[in-house]
């Protein structure tokens, strides 16, 4: 058969078909709507780069409050004897744990370990965070149960599982017993009747605190020398303000200002610690906790309140994922943690922050007791 041939029976058979079409009776078809036209979704929005002057915005000071109460003036005087109590062991009940054990002045404020080692060797629940730029914070303690630096300078030295000293009278007995500390207090604290007192050692302690703080380049990048930072730093600030890491880690210190609940977006696995709610008794504080400053963050791991994760990037994950409901790609990660080792700064003179020659003991200081 020709091609022709073939294509004129085709279109007879068409044709055919079509006419016994025509002769069955008209039934009516119901109009169906049109299928929706799929259109491509649209491309999401690169956000666009915040300048450095914008950058540096999220970490300026805000303006004090009307009815915040003054800085205090820390004298000389104060700060030395609060320099010789942070390394104290005798403010404990064995003698044997200091501020200093677990806030490591020469180890970034820290002593690297997950949970703390205090009397007889016990743990508490949570992780000990850096004393450095601690003046910074709104409160003290992951829950925030101490308002100043003051307030939580006697939390540990009573805490039975810390430095564990029965009452403030053993304090006082310790520090009267010593001859150059009735002197150092009645110079740091003149006109006062009771010069030597828990409050007072507190109150010297804060002052010596006060001036424990780190600068690093990045301070130098917010004082307008942009070159402070390399590339792969900028484009982890870039990432850490337009993926809202800035929404919690800001000011000053680069946290420490809020409270803020861990598992926000997305619930945190195995929490159970009720963080700020043991110091509020409130029901929306239940799993939150002071957002910690990120200043010194390479070198004052583990992390976390209960210091369960161990390292920077892993950290940088968890972050994303609970806090903002974002995975990163591992370039992001890499740029954030090279934005955060930025943070590093440097510890103050060794003359500082070095242990001074403490007093000796005499007959009348109570003896260490390891019950």
């Amino acid at each position: 058969m020709s091609r022709n041939r073939f294509l004129m029976l085709l279109t007879l058979t068409s044709l055919g078909a079509g006419g016994l079409t025509a002769c069955e009776p008209k039934q009516e078809v119901a109009s169906q709507p049109a299928p929706p036209v799929e259109q491509a979704a649209p491309k999401p929005r690169t956000p666009k780069p915040l300048t450095p002057d914008q950058l540096a915005h999220f970490f300026r000071p805000l303006p004090p409050a009307k009815d915040a109460k003054p800085a205090p003036k820390d004298t000389e005087a104060q700060v030395m004897l609060g320099r010789m109590l942070f390394f104290e062991p005798r403010l404990s009940k064995n003698h044997d744990v200091s501020c200093n054990t677990c806030h490591g002045l020469d180890t970034y404020g820290v002593d690297n370990k997950a949970l703390s080692d205090g009397h007889r060797g016990q743990k508490g629940t949570r992780n000990s965070p850096t004393v450095y730029n601690a003046a910074g914070h709104i409160a003290q303690f992951w829950d925030g149960r101490a308002d100043t630096l003051e307030a939580q300078a006697t939390g540990p030295i009573l805490n039975p599982v810390e430095m564990a000293m029965p009452d403030e009278r053993r304090v006082v007995a310790t520090l009267s017993s010593i001859p150059e500390y009735v002197t150092r207090f009645r110079e740091a604290f003149p006109g006062e009747k009771k010069s030597l007192s828990l409050t007072n050692a507190a109150r010297a302690i804060a002052a010596f605190e006060r001036g424990l703080t780190t600068t690093s380049r990045f301070d130098r990048f917010l004082a307008g020398e942009h070159a402070a930072l390399t590339e792969p730093e900028l484009r982890g600030l870039q990432l850490f303000a337009l993926t809202g890491c800035t929404t919690c880690h800001n000011g000053p210190a680069v946290g420490g200002m809020s409270f803020q609940k861990l598992g926000l977006l997305e619930d945190y696995p195995g929490l159970t610690d009720a963080g700020r709610f043991d110091a509020t008794k409130n029901e929306d504080d239940r799993g939150k906790f002071r957002v910690p400053t990120l200043r010194d963050v390479e070198r004052t791991g583990p992390y976390l309140h209960d210091g369960s994760v161990k390292d920077l990037p892993t950290m940088v994950r968890l972050m994303a994922k609970h806090q903002l409901a974002r995975t990163l790609t591992d370039g992001e990660v890499d740029d954030l943690v090279a934005f955060l080792r930025s943070l590093t700064g440097e510890l103050p003179p060794r003359e500082r922050i070095a242990a001074p020659p403490l007093p000796p003991s005499t007959k009348k200081t109570p003896e260490a007791d390891p019950s």
